[in-house]
């Protein structure tokens, strides 16, 4: 039975706990011996574990993605949480609830159904419809939609967590498209729910989270204009143009050559689309860093690498930054009330208008890095 958590280990404490072996690293110290690196996981988070001593006797007890009982001692190491560990054992994963070990969306997969279904059902463009419902209403493809994570280790980074990013993205979607009218509104919901489709191949998340061969070969973009196309083909008369501007949002929604973007965005809805993506992602990695040590005393989080920079918490005299609540059904009930008093659906979008210059000046002069984050380019936001 686990009986600490990740978030729960405080220096200087004795562990003796269960967790999920997510990496396991030999290598050799300056003094010729071998040690061993470990990253051991549990639904709240993940702590690095070291092995001094007896390491071809205690490596053999175990593997990558196994579980193990952990017998060891808590210490901060360069600011970071570490685990000297003394001994282990292998534990059956018949013996352990998976639910202790991986973590998962707040919001349950029923509500986020029923929030994509309003969205769905708000389209007015007829071949975007006939295209999101060729994926959402496949239910075998809906399965690893509404499971996978948004990543490995940047934002998102648990069960559902791709379906629930990509919801965030969407309704950001509608709020900019009721702002700025120069914004086809079909054509970027269906950039906000595609934008990371190729995860559903390039991760893998059946025990601990990591990347599968095709998604370290390909990436989740190849992946993902491959996923589109065959579902067009499934669509006779799919207009051509309509399908090349859905790639193209995929192939340049992370906006940068340096961040792993194929392309730069070309036109308004594909520069909208990078910029609310970038700042869902950004809002749960903060959200999820301060979240991860509600028992850490100061004002200021631990170093963060992918940020490379601290956090201000507030001042401990202050009220404490409340935990993110369980969503609202009355919010979502609210979204999908503002979704069906769109537009009558089956007008016909213009696919090949310009940019839209009133909101491309107002974005050409402003800086929506809000962090200055140099992204990590396994990853993706």
């Amino acid at each position: 039975m686990k009986n600490i958590y990740v978030n729960q280990i405080q220096e200087r404490q004795i562990v003796d706990s269960t967790f999920l072996v997510r990496e396991k690293t030999t290598a050799m110290a300056k003094n010729g011996k071998p040690y061993m690196t470990l990253k051991l996981m549990d639904r709240s988070g993940e702590v690095e574990g070291r092995i001094w001593d007896r390491v071809d006797q205690l490596s053999a007890r175990f593997d990558k993605d196994t579980f193990i009982q952990v017998h060891g001692k808590a210490s901060v190491y360069l600011g970071k949480m570490q685990l000297v560990i003394q001994d282990l054992n292998r534990i059956p994963e018949e013996a352990v609830d998976l639910a202790d070990f991986l973590p998962v969306s707040q919001r349950s997969t029923a509500e986020m159904r029923q929030e994509l279904d309003a969205l769905l059902d708000s389209l007015t463009d007829p071949p975007v419809e006939a295209l999101l419902r060729a994926f959402f209403d496949d239910p075998e493809f809906f399965a690893l939609y509404s499971k996978a994570p948004a990543a490995k280790g940047m934002h998102h980074v648990y069960i559902g967590g791709l379906l629930e990013h990509s919801l965030a993205v969407s309704a950001l979607a509608c709020d900019l498209s009721s702002r700025y009218p120069q914004i086809n509104r079909d054509l970027l919901i269906a950039g906000t729910l595609l934008h990371d489709v190729g995860k559903v191949a390039e991760l893998s998340y059946q025990r601990s989270f990591d990347y599968t061969d095709e998604g370290k070969l390909l990436g989740h973009i190849v992946i993902g204009v491959q996923m589109i196309e065959d579902r067009v083909r499934t669509l006779p008369g799919f207009p051509k143009e309509l399908a090349t501007m859905i790639k193209h949002l995929l192939l340049s929604h992370h906006g940068q050559y340096e961040f792993g973007s194929p392309k730069r965005p070309k036109f308004l809805e594909a520069v909208v689309l990078n910029f609310i993506d970038d700042l869902d992602s950004k809002i749960n990695g903060v959200l999820s860093h301060i979240e991860k040590e509600p028992n850490k005393e100061g004002n200021w989080t631990s170093y963060h690498r992918l940020y490379d920079r601290y956090f201000y918490k507030g001042s401990t005299s202050a009220e404490p930054v409340p935990p993110r609540l369980e969503a609202d059904p009355r919010d979502s009930a609210r979204r999908q009330t503002q979704l069906k008093e769109r537009s009558p659906r089956g007008e016909r979008q213009n696919y090949n208008k310009p940019l839209g210059a009133t909101l491309a000046e107002q974005l050409k002069e402003k800086d929506f890095d809000l962090f200055s984050v140099v992204t990590d380019k396994g990853e993706s936001s």
